[in-house]
């Protein structure tokens, strides 16, 4: 099944519905489920590794980070994740080597791809394939698993002297101890990625590409072979063809490290596969996958291109967010827009002129973003259409995307489409056939194969679903009223309601049906919602989400704490959320933490400065000595917030033998109902609307009755207004009742 489509962030969906908002929340994402995409590169790496769509970082504590796609846990790195020497990358499963020479293996595990042979000892070097595996025994033996259709598992004999391997989609590679190089498995039948140019000698490092295959020798010059099928220029080594030492395949490229910490790339260059960043210096590590590249530096920080596979640091104010099944988007205060994930079609490549942006929105495979001038930017797959956006290109107020359509929102409450809603067989279901009316929209929302609209009358409209209407994703539950917000998935719809609660449909079919539409109770309190593949997302007023439906990805585990978030959005099998951030201030040590949420920068003694740095903010320590004025007691080291009230005086640096504290006392005069007084009781003693204090007299030296009474509180005034008023109801009697 195709993935949903679905963002919501409540910052950027308030700005592109036509609604200003000043200074709207930021904070950093938060990712899980089928995508891996926040992760720290910036140091710590020793090595790195690869593969379809998923990659792993070697850190120096021998632990492994793991980032991109995880539909089959292959970013979930087995426990216990420390004592790993090296690491290896297939198409959805990993492999990591412990220093004790046994292999972890995890991800999908189909065809035992991810089972370890027995002994699962003594393994000196690991590879993966896409669908097998390989590990080198220190007695020069390769061990194989997986897969074997067409031998990629069977090692040609003798299976000895081998000192390197490398795996590839559908053939292997082995590298004996005099040089030579051995080539099995599937894609010798047809291609030439087996046969070793002559002399079949000298080689030092060896790997593996789709049908193409590259061998390092010991001068430092590369050979390349095979690319008979699939010709992009993945054999063909840029000159001077001298001074490498490591090599590495991907699906349809090459890449070469030289010895001056230069990276050389050739082959198939979509959307930049081919292009170093710069500066392209100080490399010692390189890796090639299916759409992406690696190289490790000499800091220990690990770069990646043409696109980021995980959100790009800092991870830091951002107020929008969108996802889709393979990649994803973060849109900053600024107006800038990071992408990150898998980049086939380009639908991680923004633009340039990359500000400023007011919303964004994902397809399965294109981009959508909404300028702060009406415009609407497209890019990614255009197979339907889908980024060509209708003239005139103005006043848009609102941008949503399915797979193969795309809809805007007009400030005149109009809905304008482009590509297809649905499409089946090559027949295509127009996006732009919106249901007359084509009026009083304040919202759109994209699902796999249908559109929603929502009307001012808080009524929603549904279209496309002709081709799959038997799931009912288009057919609105009555009463069709009062819904504020909308999102669709793949096969089911949701809308929230005024109150807070959230109505789910479609749903219609079980194959497709993961519980996605049983809203968990209290169905209550909700203020944002998202709707993905087999699962849903709500959004909290108390800046938690609620997720329910398919958790086969892992797309309902919400990371701790669940708190703080101010934006959700799924897309396939992941979850994608902003969790509010900002400076956090200790006034007591003056220290100051950076991307903290307010509900963890709180208490008397911190500072919280949303959406700032550290670097932004003053912070040092504030404290001061506190004076009790009831007491007349001082307490030292003390900031401002915790001396507060009419009873505390804070003195801000100062110590308690620097300032003067005691208990200031006085005497109280109440003029009503009985104008008493009361000697020896602070200010916040006597505080009434009649009353008068002052400090430091007595009683007697005020115009209150000589004779001070005690204060009789509340209950005390009661019960004296009580016996007066017996008393007159007596005397009252007996005047009554006197002979005349």
């Amino acid at each position: 099944m195709l993935g949903a489509v679905a963002s919501v962030c409540i910052g950027t969906a308030l700005i592109a519905a036509g609604i200003a908002v000043a200074d709207p929340p930021q904070g950093a994402i938060v990712g899980w489920g089928s995508q891996v995409s926040v992760v720290d590169l910036s140091s710590g790496f020793l090595a790195v590794g690869t593969g379809g769509s998923h990659s792993l970082g070697l850190k120096a504590d021998g632990s492994i980070v793991a980032w991109g796609y995880n539909q089959d846990g292959q970013c979930n790195v087995p426990s216990p994740n420390f004592d790993f020497v090296a690491v290896a990358v297939g198409g959805s499963h990993s492999l990591g080597l412990r220093s004790d020479g046994s292999i972890a293996a995890w991800g999908w595990n189909e065809y035992g791809i991810s089972t370890v042979p027995t002994p699962n000892t003594d393994f000196i070097a690991i590879s993966a394939g896409s669908l097998h595996s390989l590990g080198l025994k220190a007695d020069g033996s390769i061990v194989a698993w997986g897969y074997n259709f067409y031998g990629p598992t069977d090692i040609p004999a003798p299976n000895a002297d081998f000192i390197g391997i490398a795996a590839g989609p559908v053939h292997s590679l082995g590298l004996k101890s005099n040089g030579s190089v051995v080539a099995w498995g599937w894609g010798c039948r047809y291609t030439a990625q087996c046969t070793t140019p002559a002399p079949n000698s000298g080689f030092v490092a060896v790997a593996a590409g789709y049908r193409h295959s590259l061998g390092l020798r010991g001068n430092g010059s590369i050979a390349a072979w095979g690319c008979a099928v699939d010709n992009y220029g993945q054999c063909d080594v840029p000159p001077p063809n001298t001074g490498f030492i490591a090599v590495a395949a991907g699906t349809y490229h090459s890449l070469g490290l030289r010895a001056d910490g230069s990276i050389v790339a050739w082959g198939w260059n979509a959307y930049g596969l081919s292009n170093v960043p710069t500066p392209n210096a100080d490399f010692i590590g390189i890796a090639a996958g299916r759409y992406h590249s690696l190289g490790l530096k000499t800091d220990g920080s690990i770069v990646e291109w043409p696109a980021q596979t995980r959100v790009s640091a800092p991870n830091t104010g951002f107020v929008g967010v969108a996802a889709g099944p393979y990649h994803g988007l973060g849109l900053k205060a600024d107006g800038s827009i990071i992408a990150w994930g898998r980049n086939d079609f380009g639908q991680a490549a923004v633009p340039a002129s990359n500000t400023p942006f007011a919303a964004i929105t994902t397809g399965e495979s294109h981009s959508l973003a909404l300028r702060g001038d009406g415009s609407i930017v497209g890019w990614g797959q255009n197979y339907y259409g889908q980024i060509n956006v209708p003239a005139p290109n103005t006043d848009f107020v609102a941008v949503a995307a399915g797979e193969g359509g795309s809809v805007g929102l007009k400030a005149d409450g109009s809905i304008v489409g482009w590509g297809c809603a649905s499409h089946y067989e090559n027949k295509c279901l127009g996006a732009n056939e919106i249901p007359a009316p084509n009026s009083d929209f304040t919202a759109v929302a994209g699902g796999s194969f249908h559109f929603l609209g929502l009307k001012n009358d808080g009524s929603i409209v549904a279209w496309g679903c002709g081709y799959f209407d038997n799931y009912g994703q288009c057919t609105v539950p009555a009463p069709n009223t009062d819904f504020v917000a909308i999102a669709g998935g793949a096969f089911h719809s949701l809308g929230l309601k005024a109150d807070g609660a959230i109505v789910t449909w479609g749903c219609g079919d079980s194959y497709y049906n993961y519980g996605q539409c049983n809203v968990p109770m209290p169905n209550s309190g909700f203020v944002a919602l998202a709707a993905g593949e087999g699962h849903s997302l709500g959004l909290k007023a108390d800046g938690s989400i609620v997720a329910w439906g398919n958790n086969y990805s892992g797309q309902r585990n919400v990371p701790a704490p669940n708190a703080g978030f101010i934006a959700i959005a799924t897309g396939g099998n992941s979850g994608l959320a902003i969790r509010q951030t900002g400076a956090c201030c200790d006034l007591l040590s003056g220290t100051c933490a950076d991307d903290v949420g307010a509900s963890v920068c709180s208490g008397v003694h911190h500072a919280w400065t949303d959406g700032a740095a550290c670097a932004d903010v003053a912070c040092e320590a504030v404290t001061g000595a506190c004076c009790d004025s009831i007491a007349g007691t001082c307490t030292e080291d003390v900031t401002s917030r915790p001396c507060s009230g009419i009873h505390r005086v804070w003195t801000k640096g100062a110590a308690c033998d620097e300032v003067v504290c005691e208990a200031v006392i006085g005497a109280c005069c109440s003029h009503d109902p009985f104008n008493a007084c009361t000697d020896g009781v602070t200010q916040a003693e006597c505080a009434c609307s009649t009353c008068d204090w002052v400090k430091e007299a007595s009683c007697l030296e005020l115009d209150c009755p000589l004779t001070p009474i005690p204060a009789l509180g509340e209950w005390g005034l009661v019960m004296l207004t009580l016996l007066l008023l017996t008393g007159a109801k007596l005397a009252f009697r007996r005047s009554n009742s006197a002979p005349t």
